[in-house]
């Protein structure tokens, strides 16, 4: 939270940043903290729980979602995400189109074979995208915008697996001239597309292992200028791994 503190704040030198809220500094190991977690309504959306390639995910996640109930009083309430296949559609035309523009200067005059060809590959996709898809993206993450506020007009924090599924082999091929694999990728960021497209505060915490020894996260998603809740929803969950992990709070 204090790192938090420091380092946020609009840049005068990006026109496009915010001016955030002054922060909220709890106390992390005061009394008063843990009562304020109990008031947290945490959202889960089942179908996303359900929706990872090993259930070790799903148990892992779902078993921190009890731990936080039990050990904290945080409330678990079932959500609904619409229009998820609108949502990643917006997604990948917004990000590719932004980062091309981005991008676009520094590929200029052939300068773009310095780049691995995974990159390459990606603009010359991204090149696609016409000003009306991007028209059309920005209207839908409106509108998906509206219903995530109202979701949290219900939920205080909206609780995922990080990734739908744990670290990928790499190719050794990959090594040398890098790696486009839009399945893989849509399926290690099933989850964080709408912190990403929507730009609401997001953090992974790791929470276990799978039965190959991969690491599993879970991620929390708060709504604008949500920082100090999900910060201190991250503290919590690691308190209650660690008291796990030496027996304590049994």
């Amino acid at each position: 939270m204090l790192v938090y503190a420091a380092i946020l704040g609009s840049s005068p030198c990006d026109r496009i940043s915010l001016k955030p809220a002054p922060p909220c500094l709890p106390n992390l190991s005061s009394h008063e903290s843990s009562n304020a977690l109990g008031l947290l309504r945490l959202g889960k959306y089942t179908e996303w729980f359900n929706d990872v390639f090993s259930t070790d995910i799903s148990e892992i996640c779902g078993k921190i979602l009890n731990m936080l109930v039990e050990k904290h009083g945080c409330e678990t309430i079932e959500i609904v995400i619409p229009e998820l296949p609108e949502m990643r559609a917006a997604h990948i035309v917004s990000i590719g189109s932004e980062s091309l523009c981005s991008l676009t200067p520094h590929c200029e005059d052939g300068k773009d074979v310095k780049l691995t060809y995974d990159t390459r590959t990606n603009l010359a996709f991204f090149r696609s995208f016409t000003a009306s898809d991007y028209v059309a993206a920005q209207r839908l993450r409106r509108r998906i915008m509206y219903h995530h506020m109202e979701i949290f007009k219900k939920v205080d924090v909206i609780v995922t697996p990080t990734t739908g599924m744990t670290a990928p082999i790499i190719p050794l091929s990959a090594l040398k001239s890098g790696e486009t694999n839009m399945q893989v990728s849509g399926n290690l960021m099933r989850f964080i597309i709408a912190g990403n497209l929507l730009g609401l505060p997001a953090i992974s915490v790791p929470v276990g292992y799978d039965k190959q020894g991969l690491p599993i996260g879970l991620q929390l998603i708060g709504p604008p200028w949500g920082e100090a809740s999900i910060l201190r929803l991250a503290a919590a969950v690691e308190e209650v791994l660690w008291a796990c992990s030496f027996g304590y709070g049994a």
